[in-house]
């Protein structure tokens, strides 16, 4: 059986040749290829350090290691929905394409049963650590293991460690200070953890390849519930279903808020018909839920006619009637944002439904039909 390091780095690329050293000083089984998750914008330190500096190679030769494959297209660099590579992993969206894209690197190993996967979530950010963590658990198996890599202190964060040196190798070290690499100290310490693959669906895991975190965190979360709970926070503008937020904007909750009116009203939806246009009631009922929590000008001025002061003093001379349009574009937007980090199978339970017949419309929340508890905080 092959075995391989699969490592997440961010700014400290010295994590990989610290968890080499400590493999080989533990004598645990030295893996045959390196595969490593990083960013766009820390590749270049990487390649620096182990190619270019050489500390990759002068550790295989220091200790007379085997081998140790670790070609460029090993380095994968996380990537957005459309194929291209992040620069960081800062921002909120980064961080959802960072977890669905460990994940899949995860899956598309864990399919091999002819490797062996040592993971390190040493480097990265806390949050690179945490998802390959989850995904080991979720996909791992008995040969696959778990690990981070610790130094002493004075050589923690210093930028020309690599590894401990069977030789005297003086580098800087910290606040002005010089320090002998022979002295480092490096611990790998394993991490057990539970391996679910067994316990979980297998189609699950099938269809993990093209599922988001999300979407596994959703399906993880139901699959052993009767009852699921959707929370609709109006100020946070989010709706919360088997553990995943949904975030949406103000005009769409209200929107949802006030389709969820019709949805438990004795009709059980919305009808939007020949007539609909010739009347103003649905343009004030919407901007009454619009207007607790959002004064967005765009929406009372651009698309009502009316000023948010002058609605809120029941001056409606200009309020402009509510368009079918209106209704049509706000219900896809928001039913493309739950199905977009939501399966199936969950989605179409919060999601707004509709039909058509002759002339007219109808729409409701389709959790009301579904008997889902709907929890509205204001």
């Amino acid at each position: 059986m092959k075995n391989i390091l699969l490592i997440v780095t961010g700014a400290s690329p010295q994590v990989l040749t610290e968890t080499l050293f400590a493999l080989y000083q533990q004598g645990k089984p030295m893996p045959e290829e390196i595969f490593v998750i990083t960013t766009k914008s820390t590749k270049a330190m990487l390649t620096d350090g182990l190619f270019k500096q050489g500390y990759l190679a002068k550790l295989i030769a220091d200790y007379k290691l085997p081998n140790i494959k670790l070609p460029d297209e090993n380095i994968w660099l996380i990537e957005d929905d459309n194929g291209q590579p992040i620069n960081d992993a800062k921002s909120e969206i980064e961080q959802t394409y960072m977890a669905d894209f460990i994940t899949r690197k995860v899956f598309e190993l864990t399919n091999n049963n002819d490797i062996s996967i040592h993971a390190s979530i040493a480097g990265g950010r806390k949050t690179m650590a945490f998802y390959l963590g989850y995904a080991m658990s979720l996909l791992g198996r008995e040969q696959d293991s778990l690990s981070h890599v610790f130094v002493n202190d004075e050589f923690e964060f210093v930028r020309d460690f690599y590894y401990p040196t069977p030789h005297d190798h003086i580098i800087d070290g910290k606040n002005g200070t010089q320090v002998n690499c022979i002295n480092a100290k490096v611990t790998l310490a394993e991490i057990p953890f539970v391996r679910m693959r067994q316990s979980i669906d297998e189609t699950l895991i099938a269809n993990l390849q093209s599922a988001s975190f999300s979407q596994t965190v959703a399906s993880l979360n139901s699959a052993h519930k009767k009852d699921l709970i959707l929370e609709v926070n109006a100020k946070a503008k989010t709706l919360t279903f088997a553990g995943v937020e949904i975030k949406l904007t103000a005009k769409e909750t209200a929107f949802y808020l006030w389709l969820n009116q019709y949805s438990q009203s004795e009709h059980k939806k919305l009808v939007v018909g020949r007539d609909f246009e010739e009347s103003l009631r649905y343009s004030k009922e919407y901007l009454i839920h619009l207007q607790q929590n959002s004064s967005d000008l765009r929406i009372f001025r651009d698309t009502f006619g009316i000023e948010p002061e002058d609605f809120r003093e029941g001056l409606h001379s200009n309020l402009k009637v509510m368009e079918k349009t209106f209704v049509q574009q706000t219900r896809s937007r928001i039913n493309s944002k739950i199905n977009k980090v939501l399966p199936n199978e969950l989605a179409k339970k919060i999601a707004i439904d509709s039909n058509n017949q002759s002339f007219e419309t109808s729409y409701w929340l389709s959790a009301v039909t579904h008997n889902i508890k709907i929890n509205i905080t204001a």
